[in-house]
Parts: C-alpha cells; structure tokens; sequence
C-alpha cells in the first residue's frame, strides 16, 4: 500500500488557527414534538438557540443505515458506527453488512477464524456466546441461526448456546419468541444427530455485556454460568427459565439474572472445558471486549476465574485492533485508515479528546478508526472522568456531563488545544433505561454542559461545531405505522428503549467563524460522514478527495 501524503492543502477562504470545537451529543435525534420526545420536553434552551437562531448554521444529517455503512436504511445507528463515520470522513461497510457478506460468500468458512475452532469439533464442543436478538445493533438472530447451521453441516457435532437476551435494541419480552425461533433450529439439529442446545443465559446489561471495565461483576455472572456452570437459577429448558425469570416483580429482558440449563440429574450440560471452541457471535465490539479478555489473556486479574479452560476461541470480529483482541475472528473488520483526527494530528493541530468511561472509546477509538493509543502523544491528550457503576443510569441522569464539560473548559481556557472533541452520554445511556422522567433530566443536564463548552469557545474566539451520532432520547415510545404510540395488552405505553432511524443535528458557529459560512443545500443526503471534512474545513483546511464532501461553502457576504 502506497504511503499517505499526509499534508493537507489549505482552504482557500478559511483561515487557521481557530480553537474548534466538536461536541457530540449521543443518542440526541430530531423528532416531532411530543410528551415522549424528551429532548423536546427537557429544558434545553442552549440546543434550542441554536436549531432556532441562524438557519444557515443547523440542519439535520443521516445517522442510520446506508449513512454509516449498516445494510438497510432499516438498521439503526448505534455509537460505534457513527463515531467511526464521524471520525473517519468516509463510509465503511460495518458489522452486520461484513458479517452479511462473509455468510453469502461463504468466505467465512474458509478463512483462518473458522478452520481454527474447527479443530475442536472432532472431540469439543462448539459454544457460542452472545445476544440472541434480531435489534441489528450487536447481533442478528439469523446470522446466529446460520452460523449453527453451517458449523453443524461443517462437522460440528455438540453445540451449546449460552444467550443473553435484550429488551434494550428490541421490545421487553421479545425474547421469549427469540429463543423459540432459536429451540425449533436446535430441535432439528439432534434431529439429525448433532447435539445441539442452550446451555446458559442472562439478561445483557446484568450478564456479560459490561463495557469499558465498568462493572467487572457482570462479566464475572456470565463466567460462571457459562465457563463454570454455574447459576443461581437452574431449569431444564431456557423458555422455562426466561418465562419464570420474567415474572418476578420489575423483572425484564435487559436484567435478567443468570441461569444455567441442567440435565434431569441436576448437572449443567454445557460448560467451557478444555478442548472446546468458543465464538462470541457479537459483531459489534464494545460489550464484548472485557469477556474476550477473559476468555483470551492469560494474565488476567479482574476476577477469580476458577477454572481456565484450554480452548480455541474466535470472535465474530476482532473487537480491538491494537490488543488485536481477540487474536482469531471469523469476519475481518473494515480496514480504516486515514482518519481526520490522524491527519489533523499530522497537520499540527494539538487535540484534547474527553467523556466519561461509558463513551470514552467513542471519541478515541472509534473515531481513529477502530485504534487504540495516540497518533502523537505530543500533540493529543485523551481524558477519560470515571462513570458511575454499580447503578443503572436513570438513578443518576446528570452523569458526568458537568465534568466533563468543565475539564474541556479548561483544555480551551488553556491555549494548549486546536481541537477539543468530547461525547455527552446522557441522551442515550439514561435513554436506554426507558426512564422518560430521568431522561428528560438527562437531556438538560447534556444541554447545560453545551452551554459550558459554548461559553468557553466565545471566550477565545473560536469555533464550534455540535452534532450526535444517532438518535435515542427524541422518541421513547414503540410507535405503529400510522406514527401512534403503541399499547400493550394492560393498555400502557410500550416504552422504546433503543437507538432510532431518526436523523441528527448538525450545528455550527462562535465567534471565529467565517462570517460567509453556511451549510450547503447541494448535499442530496448528507450524513455523520460529512462531518470530517467540514471540521477540517474550520480548522484552515480541505479534505481529501475521497471523503465525503463538506457540509459547508463560503458566500460572500
């Protein structure tokens, strides 16, 4: 591959020197205004401003789909994707649509991920781990079904399923029909003599599924059910167990506690041993990042593992591409390079990058390009304010918005910064929790820490540039076709806990902008891609000739 000429030319009109600053709101979309939009109910009078003051500098971007290299402009956005786009001025084709592709081709039964665990079928057993879901956003049922398909046809000759299920990228209670799609594909496997079950299971954001090594006890909970066998709640089949699990009091699909299935003697049937293979089929990475640690570091002290088994262990994807984490996958990942923040780095722009733990890969990793570290220690700082564990977020919606804002007020104060980058969760991470009452909370208090940044990019006469990366928070209700909020058979709402199809603001402005900049009108759909270029283009520069092109023009005025 021929070197990066990583010189970028200078903007004809713009000039440089202007402290920018990018803000990203996540899960923050634009929806018609109702009692379930919370963005629109919430107290935001600085986002607010800016939507209704100078219409040039605010418009609405694609944040879905095509837009962010998913398949259908059926598939909602998620964080990783978007901050990729946002980050890397181009579309990748991304999870899914690469999974998608290696299962048509059947490439991915020939590539080095596969015939690795393979050598385990003769003698193990095949486990696969993950959300058995069909939300789009870290897994598809029907990749998993095929996937058990073709591992069986493949000589596979046990296989166990250890599933986590959702009600978070999906309705609460989705899950039970999940695992009956899942059970009718397992029943005809031992129809034709492959041993084929589930072995465990428990609710992704109480089992497994933690990120960014907040709370490593719910890694620990699906260790034990998985690898150890071990449970505090034992049933013999898994539609018994989500059933009798759903029916405690304020239980539901995103919390369940962990189970393990056993035999009629009371023993698990399907524990990680030595010899087994084990796939994590998550094609997105971030919550499965701390069990392939687990699964794959032999130093590893976050918690008493027990027992180790001797393994081969693959993950749909590699989830880390510095940790090269783990170090056999069934799918390559998206080869992204040449990022913005690379070339602004190499340009000499001095950038600070901050959010709390539960987004911090978001404006680091994800934006560089699925890569840890820095480009230039010299010439970035990467600050990561703790979040809160132990508590699901609607207890505590404020989150670390007010810190964070307040450490990127002082990297601008500062003079030692070109570019501040930062990601407010509020939005999506209270969003999630289904919370409206904490969520609209959630929305003012991201909306405050706006105002900080803003009033601190007055003071130095820069430049700002607020945006999201997919929308959450505009619309918190499951809706039928006619746009409707939709009931349940008590006749209540049914809360939307997921990510949305809705697009995402993209606002400019500050005193150091060009007084003849506006968005353009020639863009027939623009989306988190266009982005780079723009901020380029505010920092004094042009992009390059493959990015999609900028947001903006300069009119004279």
């Amino acid at each position: 591959m021929a070197t990066a000429n990583w010189t970028l030319p200078d903007h004809p009109t713009l000039p440089k020197g202007k402290t920018v600053a990018v803000v990203v709101l996540d899960g923050w979309g634009e929806a018609s205004p109702d009692q379930y939009n919370c963005i629109h109910v919430a107290q935001t009078p600085v986002m607010d401003s800016l939507k209704n003051g100078a219409p040039e500098k605010w418009r609405l971007v694609k944040a879905h789909g095509t837009a962010v290299g998913l398949p259908s402009d059926d598939d909602m956005g998620n964080s990783e994707v978007g901050h990729n786009a946002l980050g890397a001025g181009r579309i990748f084709a991304q999870g899914a649509k690469l999974v998608d592709a290696a299962l048509a081709s059947g490439k991915i039964w020939e590539d080095e991920g596969f015939n690795y665990i393979k050598e385990s079928f003769d003698k193990g057993t095949l486990h696969l781990i993950g959300l058995l879901s069909d939300g789009g956003v870290h897994s598809r049922l029907d990749q998993v079904q095929l996937i058990v398909k073709g591992a069986s046809e493949r000589g596979a000759k046990r296989i166990r399923l250890h599933i986590l299920t959702d009600g978070r990228d999906v309705l609460d209670g989705s899950s039970v029909g999940f695992i009956e799609t899942i059970e009718k594909d397992l029943a005809q496997l031992r129809e034709q003599g492959v041993d084929a079950r589930i072995a465990s299971g428990g609710g992704r954001m109480y089992v497994t599924m933690d990120r960014y090594e907040n709370d490593w006890s719910v890694v620990k909970r699906g260790w034990d059910a998985q690898v150890l066998g071990e449970a505090p709640h034992k049933f013999q089949n898994a539609l018994e167990a989500v059933k009798t699990l759903r029916a405690e009091p304020k239980a539901n699909d995103q919390y369940l506690p962990p189970f393990v299935i056993v035999d009629e003697s009371g023993k698990s049937v399907g524990p990680i041993v030595d010899g087994d293979a084990v796939v994590t089929f998550n094609f997105r990475a971030d919550r499965m990042v701390m069990l392939a640690k687990a699964l794959e570091f032999p130093d590893f002290d976050k918690f008493d593992r027990v027992r180790v088994p001797k393994i081969k262990y693959a993950g749909m994807l590699q989830y880390d591409g510095e940790l090269k984490l783990p170090s056999k996958y069934l799918v390559s990942p998206p080869l992204i390079e040449r990022t913005s923040g690379e070339y602004l780095v190499k340009n000499g722009v001095r950038t600070f990058a901050c959010s709390e733990t539960v987004k911090f890969g978001h404006v680091t990793f994800f934006w560089n390009g699925n890569r840890s570290g820095y480009f230039d220690e010299t010439r970035e700082e990467y600050v990561e304010i703790p979040s809160d564990s132990g508590i699901t977020f609607n207890e505590q919606p404020k989150m670390k918005a007010l810190e964070i804002a307040e450490r990127t007020r002082d990297a601008i104060l500062s003079g030692k910064f070109d570019q501040v980058r930062i990601n407010l969760p509020n939005g999506d991470m209270v969003g999630h929790t289904g919370d409206i009452e904490a969520t609209v909370v959630a929305c003012k208090a991201a909306d405050e820490a706006v105002k900080m940044v803003l009033d601190a990019v007055e003071q130095v006469g820069g430049i700002y540039l607020v945006t999201a990366d997919h929308g959450n928070a505009e619309d918190m209700v499951k809706r039928n076709k006619a746009g409707q909020p939709m009931l349940d058979k008590s006749g209540s709402i049914q809360i939307l806990t997921s990510h949305t199809l809705q697009p995402v603001p993209v606002a400019i402005g500050g005193p150091g902008l060009h007084p003849g900049v506006r968005f353009r009108s020639d863009i027939q759909t623009p989306g988190l891609a266009n982005v780079a270029a723009t901020v380029m283009n505010l920092h004094g520069f042009q992009a390059p000739a493959d990015y999609e092109t900028t947001l903006i023009e300069v009119v004279d005025k």
